[in-house]
C-alpha cells in the first residue's frame, strides 16, 4: 500500500512540474509577441533597479564619513613615562655596579678580598679568573689568604699573583697562599688616584648618555604627551641623573680616602 501511495505522489508532482514549465514557456512567448508588435528591439536593456543594494552601499559610505568616525573613535594612549624613567634608572644603576666592580680591583694600603678578582690564572691550558679557582679571605687589614678549590692549582695561583701589577709576593702555607699587602708608595698612591678619577668621569658620562637617551625618547613620543607632561618628565629624568652622579662622586671619594689613608 505504501509503495502505491509513493508512486501516486511522485506522478502528481511530475504532472504539476510539467504544467508549470509549460505555463512559463507560454508567458515567455506572449512577452516576445508583445515586444515584437510594439517595435521595441530585444537588444535594448531596460534599467535595472536594485533598491536593496543601493541602500546597503549608501549605508556603508555613511559609516566612513568623518563626522561618524570622529564621534565613534576612542583613542587609548598608554602612559610610557614610567617605562622611560625605569629604563634610564636601570642603565644608570648598571654603570654604578660596573664602577664598584672596577674600583674593587685597585690595590689600596688595606687588604681587600676583591683586589685579586681581576687576576687571570692559566691552568691546564685554560685561562680563568682567580675567583673561579680559589676563595680569597681577609685575615687582617694587611694580609690575604688564597684557598684553592683544587690544591693542584696552587703553583699556578702563586705565579699569577706574582705576575700581577699589585706588587704582592705570596708564600705557600700548606694548601693555601698567604699574601701580605705592603704599604703604598707616594707615587703609587698618585697613580691609583688618577685611575679612580678617570673611572669616575667615564661612569658619569655613561649616566649622562642614559639621561640623553631618555630625553630623546620623550621627545619622539611628543604626540603622546602634553607640553606640561614633557617638561615634568624631563625634570624627573634630570633629578634622577643628579642623584646617580652624586652617588658616583661619593663612591670615588670614598675610594680615594681609602687609598690615601691605607
Amino acid at each position: 500500500m505504501a509503495m502505491y501511495l509513493r508512486r501516486a505522489i511522485s506522478f502528481t508532482s511530475s504532472v504539476m512540474l510539467r504544467r508549470s514549465c509549460n505555463c512559463a514557456i507560454q508567458i515567455g512567448n506572449f512577452s516576445n509577441h508583445l515586444i515584437s508588435n510594439s517595435g521595441i528591439h530585444r537588444t535594448q536593456n531596460l534599467p535595472a533597479f536594485n533598491f536593496l543594494g543601493d541602500h546597503c552601499r549608501g549605508f556603508a559610505k555613511g559609516k566612513k564619513s568623518k563626522d561618524d568616525s570622529a564621534g565613534d573613535t576612542v583613542q587609548f594612549v598608554p602612559d610610557i613615562g614610567p617605562t622611560i624613567k625605569a629604563g634610564a634608572a636601570s642603565q644608570m644603576d648598571a654603570a654604578i655596579v660596573a664602577l664598584s666592580r672596577e674600583l674593587a680591583k685597585l690595590r689600596t694600603g688595606r687588604a681587600s678580598a676583591g683586589m685579586l678578582d681581576h687576576i687571570i690564572v692559566e691552568t691546564d691550558g685554560l685561562k680563568l679568573p682567580l675567583n673561579r679557582l680559589a676563595v680569597v679571605a681577609v685575615m687582617d687589614p694587611k694580609t690575604l689568604s688564597v684557598n684553592p678549590y683544587d690544591p693542584n692549582t696552587l703553583k699556578a695561583l702563586e705565579k699569577a699573583i706574582v705576575s700581577s701589577p699589585l706588587g704582592l709576593n705570596p708564600r705557600v702555607d700548606g694548601d693555601r697562599l698567604i699574601a701580605s699587602v705592603p704599604p703604598l708608595t707616594k707615587e703609587h698612591i698618585q697613580a691609583i688616584c688618577k685611575v679612580v678619577s678617570k673611572s669616575c668621569e667615564d661612569v658619569k658620562q655613561s649616566i649622562r648618555r642614559a639621561r640623553q637617551k631618555a630625553i630623546d625618547t620623550i621627545k619622539k613620543a611628543g604626540s603622546s604627551f602634553s607640553k606640561d607632561e614633557i617638561k615634568r618628565l624631563e625634570k624627573e629624568v634630570d633629578e634622577l641623573t643628579k642623584k646617580f652622579v652624586k652617588s658616583v662622586e661619593d663612591i670615588c671619594k670614598a675610594k680615594e680616602r681609602e687609598i690615601i689613608g691605607g
